[in-house]
């Protein structure tokens, strides 16, 4: 049996981490989920997650709502780190901070490699990869996010509170409109988001539902 890991990046209970549970995983309101989910939209029992051979099976369990992945209705589908999951009004994503890591420098270093071989990607207008990245600035934040500030006054913890919602409101409307660019293979002239751009995104938006929890709920 293989071990899953969801972080939540919407909801109420945005910013909880679930790491590393023995599948099979169910998900739902009940309190017998293993990821319980406090939302009147989500069935209580709405989705389990299995593995099968190494690969991570995604079923919606006839929920009354459905389950989504990366913005689309799904029945069955094989997970891979970075998917978004929708349940409900609460949005997760597969995979540990470490896998999420991995999986943008995997990304990285192949489009690196296209780089280097003089390879030209159409959808960034004839912008040769490499030049991309050997022009990106490295990690400000090499060890992680900063913490946030501690003994706050009332006032002071609604202030951070309320800025730290901002930013990351916009950038799950950000993240909304990217996820269907990418996922729609079909369309011509779209500007695609690349994967590894999103799913850094989708890192930002975790650290800020952390630091909201933290900040909110020292």
């Amino acid at each position: 049996m293989a071990q899953v890991s969801f972080q939540i990046l919407d909801g109420l209970e945005r910013g909880v981490v679930f790491a590393e549970l023995q599948t099979p995983v169910s998900i739902g309101r009940e309190d017998d989920n293993d990821i319980r989910l406090n939302d009147e939209r989500v069935s209580r029992f709405h989705t389990k997650v299995q593995d099968d051979d190494g690969h991570i099976i995604l079923t919606d369990l006839q929920s009354t709502n459905g389950t989504r992945v990366n913005g689309h209705p799904v029945q069955v589908h094989v997970l891979q780190v970075g998917d978004q999951v929708q349940i409900g009004r609460c949005i997760l994503v597969y995979g540990s901070r470490k896998e999420l890591a991995e999986k943008i420098g995997e990304l990285e270093e192949s489009r690196r490699g296209l780089g280097e071989s003089g390879t030209v990607v159409s959808d960034l207008e004839g912008v040769v990869e490499n030049e991309i990245f050997s022009d990106m600035p490295g990690e400000l934040f090499p060890d992680g996010p900063p913490l946030p500030p501690q003994e706050l006054t009332p006032l002071q913890t609604a202030q951070v509170s309320d800025l730290l919602a901002y930013v990351h409101s916009n950038l799950t409307n950000v993240l909304f409109v990217a996820e269907s660019f990418i996922q729609d293979q079909e369309a011509e002239g779209d500007l695609r988001l690349p994967r590894e751009a999103w799913l850094r995104m989708q890192q930002l938006q975790m650290h800020l539902a952390e630091m909201l929890k933290k900040v909110t709920d020292p």
